[in-house]
């Protein structure tokens, strides 16, 4: 059984998921985080194939306990209010913090000619693999939100083949079936699709000023829902016919981790609008594998009390502190 039990108020689904990255969360979290970010240095990452990406680690002025990775989810960032604060609780307990951009997120829209699209796993395997060299910790943690989860679970049950140590991953609300949490998105509260609409278009109006040879300026001034963006995006600048096909081309659902050799932990919350807890029920079974299934927390959420606390940034810290 879980831990967290919010305040009867903070209960629901649609509380947890927005008070995560409201403004009040975020100024309540800047000053735990500015030891944090005033040791951040950015860093540019080799990650093979002429792909780079950004990141921004924050070293221990003394010994440190590992390296914690973090990777944000879609249309996120190492600013992301829920990395700033699990990040800094993390370097406040004496880990080492890599905070890791994907492509096309955070001020890295330059770094990269071709688009973001969530199947690009081995840039991300990538940059683990150099941040691992740059930081060679006897401890080595990976932790994601969201997309960002679905990656570091991925990343997990790949890390073997590609020479990468993790001591544990966590996943928190992963994506799981992205083909029904792009439907969760269109049919649910109306509020959730107009953010990611507003954030993806602004993301790739930025990504146009440096490669305006896409292409697709006009174009996007026609397209005003997920289904529409997808379905213009995914067949002209993706290896993939539909956006069925690509959505699960990064599920984790089915075999996806049945051969993980790295321990690994989900956590998610029954009552996520975005991503439906019945596909929990599609995970591969793997001793490697732990659920930690909450009653509540929406989505990435997981407030604790009216101080607008985050229960994940405890729960990471108690994950990574037993290894």
């Amino acid at each position: 059984m879980s831990s967290f039990q919010p305040p009867r108020l903070l209960r629901s689904p649609h509380t947890q998921s927005i008070l995560a990255s409201t403004l009040p969360r975020k100024l309540r979290v800047m000053p735990r985080a500015r030891p944090m970010l005033e040791a951040s240095e950015h860093m540019v990452l080799d990650c093979g194939d002429g792909v780079r990406l950004l990141g921004e680690l924050a070293r221990q002025p003394g010994e440190s306990r590992g390296l914690v990775t973090l990777i944000h989810g879609w249309e996120g960032s190492s600013r992301s209010t829920y990395m700033l604060s699990a990040g800094s609780a993390l370097y406040n307990a004496g880990y080492d913090l890599f905070r890791l951009n994907l492509r096309d997120h955070g001020p890295s829209h330059h770094l990269n000619p071709e688009l973001f699209n969530s199947t690009r796993l081995p840039e991300v395997i990538g940059a683990i693999k150099a941040i691992q060299n740059k930081l060679p910790r006897e401890r080595q943690y990976l932790a994601g939100y969201s997309l960002g989860g679905n990656f570091a679970l991925r990343v997990a049950a790949k890390a073997p083949e590609h020479g990468i140590h993790l001591d544990r991953v966590v996943g928190v609300c992963p994506a799981l079936n992205p083909v029904k949490t792009m439907k969760a998105l269109e049919q649910g509260w109306w509020l959730y699709e107009k953010y990611f609409v507003r954030k993806w278009k602004r993301s790739l109006k930025r990504k146009l000023d440096h490669y305006p040879e896409l292409g697709y300026r006009d174009d996007l001034l026609k397209l005003n829902s997920l289904r529409e963006m997808n379905a213009f995006f995914v067949p002209r600048y993706t290896e993939f016919p539909d956006a069925e096909t690509y959505l699960m081309a990064y599920a984790i659902i089915g075999d996806a981790l049945s051969e993980l050799q790295v321990p690994s932990h989900i956590i998610t919350s029954s009552d996520d609008p975005m991503i439906p807890a019945e596909d929990l029920a599609q995970l591969a079974q793997s001793e490697n594998l732990t659920v930690e299934q909450t009653p509540y927390g929406g989505h990435c959420g997981f407030v604790n009390n009216f101080k607008l606390d985050s229960w994940v940034d405890g729960r990471l810290l108690q994950l990574f502190d037993e290894v």
